[in-house]
């Protein structure tokens, strides 16, 4: 299954709640009195599934062929058979019986407890939305499917492919000159508006450091104080792939934490750095992510344990907290399951932090200041009041990247306005205590992802564990570039001891498995209970790689920032006079 922006699986939620709604009343009017109809239902209760087939497609009729058709695809969805009611389907031009047919099957695979049916689903959307412009019919229109399990999800493939092109100026043409007049100071500790470092060159290093059993020193490991990545040249003629951004010498927090002395901001980690190079290199997986979510007996414990409690009346307000707290206790320990990274990695380790906290921080048990309130600050009593079915809130964080500028040549790149996108949903509980999607989400589960996104840099400064996702970020659209743009191929580069195996091991961590949940409420009007369990996070670069922009103020960028002659084993310089 392949994983895109997860605003696009919030169409496909929704559809599935109005495939429910409207079965019933399109079904009951499939059905025709006239003999062709009454013959395909004899086979259909004989279990005939072929000769009803057949007796369908030899009508003439096209509407009454749609008709059988549809008739015979609801039987097979009902009857379990999703895949043969799907072949059924396609059997019917893209108009309403398909669709009818579609829905159905969409239906039924929820009824039985598989989770949505996305292939019928896509079929759906493709019915019903401007069926012209769908691919499947020569139009530019495509839908992929989208993992629904939650949590952070990095896809940083499509995010270059989408937002990466060429630029129309000379602006990173002259950078690039500039930059070829590289200022070779020895202090690593000085600010540096762009700080060059060359992958390959830092790479051989650290290989000739393992040979001779040396450990990574402190400024490799740190990658020469960079705490942003703004721009990566190409050197095909020297083989070196190159990133740069502003750096600093840096400090370490009391819990060890390097920062930049300059931005107070972690400093970007070579352990990161190859990680992510490895999940988007040769044989990764492309994708990375994590996700924390409640054990399906556990919800559904919770469900029956509310619906017990409203069924023996009002609560008094002295029995609130112990009642929420047998909440708490009915939910349980929720599952950690981390993907396309080692699970026992540093981006493991800060991407299941962030996405906790941010869940802390959504029900009011952390404190993100006056910008970013919690959910209950932002809900009102009358909103309280007519609160009525359990809901799931559902946020995730997805890479925000305004563009990727290029050379016409591509030796040159830009990102710009990197950031980090926080998204919404709502979900319900149903009996089996299942989460099921709506594709929506209310007014204040979007206000608090409002509040998240637009005060994200100033809780970065608040809270580090952000902004050191951030840095992930970052990197992680570097690896994805690197891949897509074929840049290791380019240089002749096959990532030595960052390759999956190479001899650059990074530091291992016990790797989370389960945390406790996280309840927390609010009384309003006195009466009117609001309870909320810690929501989710997703994180999702896939978009921004999807359109590299080409750039003329790049052209003679890498140029600019070619060092030119570097002492052996020199791998980090600054530019001179960076714009």
């Amino acid at each position: 299954m392949s994983h895109v922006d997860p605003s696009r699986s919030s169409a496909r939620g929704l559809l599935k709640i109005a495939a429910s709604v409207c079965l019933t009343g399109v079904l009951s009017t499939t059905v025709q009195a006239a003999s062709p109809a009454e013959q395909v239902s004899a086979h259909l209760a004989a279990g005939e599934f072929v000769a009803a087939m057949d007796l369908a497609r030899s009508v003439e009729d096209q509407a009454v062929r749609e008709s059988l058709l549809t008739q015979i695809a609801a039987e097979q969805a009902e009857d379990g058979e999703l895949a043969a009611a799907r072949a059924t389907a396609r059997q019917m031009p893209l108009n309403a019986s398909r669709a009818t047919a579609t829905a159905a099957q969409a239906r039924q695979q929820t009824l039985q407890g598989g989770g949505a049916d996305f292939e019928s689903l896509i079929e759906l959307i493709e019915t019903v939305v401007a069926p012209e412009t769908w691919e499947a019919l020569g139009g530019l229109g495509t839908i992929t499917d989208f993992d629904s399990g939650g949590g952070i999800h990095v896809d940083a493939n499509g995010v270059v492919a989408r937002l990466t092109t060429t630029e129309q100026n000379n602006r990173l043409k002259e950078l690039a000159l500039e930059a070829r007049q590289a200022d070779l100071n020895t202090d690593m500790s000085q600010a540096a508006p762009l700080r060059m470092v060359s992958l390959n060159r830092l790479e051989a290093a650290i290989n000739d450091r393992l040979a001779q059993g040396l450990p990574v020193v402190e400024s490799m490991a740190n990658l020469a104080g960079l705490y942003a990545v703004t721009n990566v040249f190409v050197y095909p003629e020297t083989g070196e792939i190159v990133i740069a951004g502003p750096a600093a010498g840096w400090n370490y927090t009391g819990t060890g934490l390097p920062v930049s002395a300059e931005s107070g901001v972690p400093t970007l980690q070579l352990d990161d750095l190859v990680t992510v190079l490895r999940t988007f290199g040769p044989g990764g997986e492309g994708i990375f992510g994590c996700s924390i979510d409640p054990r399906q007996e556990g919800l559904r414990e919770l469900k029956d344990y509310v619906t017990e409690s409203q069924a023996s009346g009002p609560l008094s307000s002295r029995a609130v907290r112990s009642w929420t707290n047998q909440l708490q206790r009915k939910l349980g320990e929720q599952d950690v399951t981390i993907y396309g990274i080692p699970a026992d990695s540093r981006v493991a380790r800060v991407i299941v932090e962030a996405d906790y906290r941010m869940k802390l921080i959504g029900i009011g048990k952390l404190d993100a200041g006056a910008h970013i309130p919690d959910y209950f600050d932002l809900m009102t009593p009358s909103q309280a009041a007519d609160m009525s079915t359990i809901d799931a809130l559902r946020w995730w964080l997805s890479l925000k990247c305004e563009a990727i500028l290029k050379s016409g040549d591509g030796d040159a790149y830009e990102l710009q306005g990197s950031s980090v996108l926080c998204q919404s949903e709502n979900q319900f509980i149903n009996q089996a205590g299942e989460r099921v999607e709506t594709g929506t989400a209310e007014a204040n589960n979007q206000q608090f992802a409002s509040n998240f996104t637009q005060h994200y840099e100033d809780l970065s400064r608040d809270d580090l564990i952000f902004a050191d996702l951030q840095n992930i970020f970052d990197l992680a659209l570097v690896a994805a570039l690197i891949q897509r743009e074929n840049l290791t191929a380019q240089t002749g580069w096959d990532l030595g001891a960052f390759a999956a195996d190479g001899t650059y091991q990074p530091a291992r961590y016990d790797a989370p498995q389960v945390v406790d949940s996280v309840v927390n409420y609010k009384v309003y009007n006195g009466r009117n209970i609001v309870v909320q369990v810690a929501g989710g996070v997703q994180v999702n670069v896939a978009a921004p790689l999807a359109n590299v922009t080409a750039s003329p103020r790049l052209e003679d960028a890498a140029e600019q920032a070619e060092a030119g002659e570097l002492a052996p084993g020199r791998w980090w310089w600054d530019v001179q006079a960076a714009k």
